[in-house]
């Protein structure tokens, strides 16, 4: 019998390796593994391990497939192999992206679009896994990003990346070993080896160092894959006796239901915790490598099971967005009882839908199989559905966007000035939109270079530069957090006006004190603007408390100004904006058609008397306050002067930031050159 494939989450290998028993058994440890996944994710609220399994058997089925056409003396074609894996997997992922841009656009606010477009985009060329690492380790990225519909697409991205790369290997092991008259099997046995040896090294090392990165990194998973591999190419030569295979049997399906219970796997993984799921999972496919009497492989090759394996990628699939969605809709993260059965029922029941309507047909579909182009075709129709739509969609949302600005007045702060004032209606929808807030961050063009670059690796990555000027009237360092980045909104204007040379030396989190949350950074910060002597330091100077007044001097800075006063240099020390408990911009978007108030009073916002007060009587040091522009009349509102406040709970606008250069100009009229 052959060894059929069916493209699940991950999928097996298209290709058949004639003469290989085909395994009930891991059809059923298949549907194992998504059961666990799927139930884990809505009713336990972590991850089962079920994934690792995946991987792991992924691989198997590549391997053995190819590994024995090599022995035969057949062609490795990688070409064919892609084709058909991708003519396969494709088109139940795009129906299930367009079904996710839909639910989108009706059930998540505008705020989250950007995030699910560029998602999905990963999603369909099979780099999601790294845009979610990237957004993982972003201190910038929108709060909530990671709870996406499409989180889960990580799995299938490194795997698709693998489906890419191992029958590359493979091709390039058989030529090597046919070239030296080697043995294909073993040859291919030390270059899995190598891989499984370096990656799950670096594994280790990458997950206690940066664990939210490792768990999406493809190099952190290839000795998953390789140990599947591995499995595969021994497995022709492992004879046990049944009563040990029964035994490994069950210690290996114990291992796999309970690895959940036992580790924390979304914290822990895939470091060598990860071990565990994987080599249950190779036990299980040692025990069954024959029937058995009475080991697990009778119970995985039972009838629904079987049944549910073959929807085991629809389902995967399928599950995670219906449950985001309904989160959404509930306004709660836990389902409970009722709710999650409901979730899982309707999950089953849309993945046989697909299975049976998408996956089968298209795997029978005899033009497709025909010739190599004509399943390309299929490949690039797949593509083309989902692009197609949502390249439309951004493009409208674009326009609408650029016709908004043009719609009408939006002065924001300006609007405060009394003789402005008087005559400035509020008449039109307030900028920027909701799909535009990536392009608020306000951040210098340039990284650093010159007399201005840095070597130190604590500054590299935040160390930026207007473009440089040759004899600047004056050079100013912003340094600290995203409050003091967000401030050069109203910064930038002046210094293009007055020919300032700007430097930024940010860190997300890292406010400019030496008894700060950063003290390391904080030092290396102060080490480079005593070095680059400036003739102006600009810095946010406190920090305002989440929905509360207690607000407070950035720990250090008056240690910090008198250093830099001590040199000769200015100290430009900004007061911080309030901050919420609750996304302001969506809270002011909601207001515009049921005209609830957002607004929230000064004195619930920030202190009576501004902390910088402390460090005012420095000489050297200049204080600059936005709270009447941010606050007037003592109210804190969310749109002013036809500009949203606010991008989210506490970082302004760049829009309203660039709308405070007047008032900032004014305030430091006399300080710089």
């Amino acid at each position: 019998m052959t060894l059929r494939a069916t493209p699940d989450a991950p999928s097996r290998d298209v290709q058949s390796a004639p003469q290989l028993r085909y395994r009930h058994d891991l059809d059923g440890l298949r549907a194992l593994a998504v059961l666990l996944i799927v139930v884990y994710h809505v009713w336990v609220g972590r991850v089962s391990g079920g994934v690792d399994v995946f991987l792991m058997l992924s691989a198997f089925f590549l391997t053995a497939s190819f590994a024995k056409r090599a022995e035969a003396g057949g062609a490795i074609a990688p070409l064919a192999y892609w084709t058909k894996t991708f003519k396969r997997l494709l088109p139940a992922a795009a129906v299930v992206l367009l079904g996710v841009l839909v639910a989108t656009a009706l059930l998540l606010p505008a705020t989250r679009w950007p995030t699910i477009w560029s998602q999905t985009v990963a999603s369909l060329f099979y780099f999601q896994n790294w845009e979610l690492a990237t957004t993982a380790v972003d201190y910038y990225a929108p709060h909530g990003a990671m709870l996406s519909p499409l989180q889960h697409f990580w799995s299938m991205s490194i795997q698709g990346q693998i489906f890419v790369l191992w029958p590359i290997l493979i091709l390039g092991g058989t030529l090597l070993a046919r070239r030296l008259g080697r043995s294909v099997r073993l040859t291919l046995v030390a270059i899995f080896g190598v891989v499984f040896a370096a990656s799950l090294s670096y594994s280790v090392v990458i997950t206690a160092v940066n664990q939210q990165w490792a768990y999406f990194d493809t190099g952190a998973r290839l000795w998953e894959f390789a140990l599947g591999s591995l499995v595969a190419l021994v497995l022709p030569f492992v004879r046990l006796p049944e009563p040990v295979r029964a035994v490994l049997g069950w210690a290996g399906l114990a291992g796999i239901v309970l690895c959940g219970v036992l580790f924390d796997v979304e914290g822990g993984f895939p470091g060598y915790l990860a071990l565990w799921p994987t080599m249950c999972a190779a036990m299980l496919i040692v025990s069954g490598s024959s029937p058995t009497s009475f080991g697990p492989d009778r119970l995985l090759a039972f009838g629904p099971l079987r049944w549910l394996g073959n929807s085991a990628y629809s389902l995967y699939l399928v599950h995670w967005p219906i449950l985001v969605f309904w989160m959404a809709l509930a306004g709660r993260g836990d389902p409970g009882p009722l709710a999650g059965a409901a979730i899982i029922g309707v999950s089953i029941a849309l993945a046989i839908v697909i299975h049976l309507l998408v996956e089968r047909p298209l795997r029978e579909f005899s033009w497709g199989n025909r010739k190599k182009r004509n399943g390309l075709v299929v490949v690039a129709a797949s593509v083309v559905a989902v692009v197609v739509p949502l390249g439309t969609w951004q493009f409208q949302e674009q326009a609408e966007a650029e016709a908004l600005i043009a719609a009408g007045e939006h002065p924001g702060a300006v609007a405060l000035d009394p003789l402005i004032a008087d005559r400035f209606v509020p008449t039109v929808e307030p900028i920027p939109a909701a799909t535009m807030l990536d392009s608020e961050w306000v951040s210098l063009p340039e990284s650093c270079s010159g007399r201005f670059a840095t070597n130190d690796p604590l500054l590299v990555e935040g160390c930026a530069q207007s473009t440089e000027i040759g004899d600047p009237a004056a050079t100013v360092v912003v340094v600290g957090d995203s409050h003091s980045e967000q401030m050069m909104g109203a910064l930038i204007p002046i210094a293009e006006e007055s020919g300032w040379q700007l430097i930024s030396v940010l860190r997300g989190g890292c406010s400019f004190g030496t008894e700060g949350k950063c003290p390391e950074w904080s030092s290396a910060a102060l080490a480079y603007v005593l070095d680059v002597a400036p003739d102006a330091v600009f810095t946010v100077g406190t920090a305002a408390e989440v929905d509360g007044p207690d607000e407070q001097l950035t720990a250090g800075l008056d240690d910090v100004a008198i250093q830099i006063t001590d040199r000769g240099i200015n100290l430009i020390a900004v007061r911080d904006n309030p901050r919420f408990g609750y996304n302001m911009y969506e809270c002011a978007l909601e207001a515009l058609t049921s005209g609830a108030s957002c607004s929230v009073p000064r004195a619930l916002a920030l202190a009576d008397e501004s902390p910088l007060d402390a460090i005012g009587s420095i000489d050297g040091v200049y204080l600059v306050d936005f709270t009447e522009e941010l606050c007037p009349d003592g109210d804190c509102r969310a749109v002013l002067g036809n500009v949203f406040v606010y991008l989210d709970d506490n970082h302004l606008t760049g829009t309203y930031a660039r709308s405070l250069a007047g008032s900032l100009q004014l305030q430091l009229a006399g300080v710089i050159p």
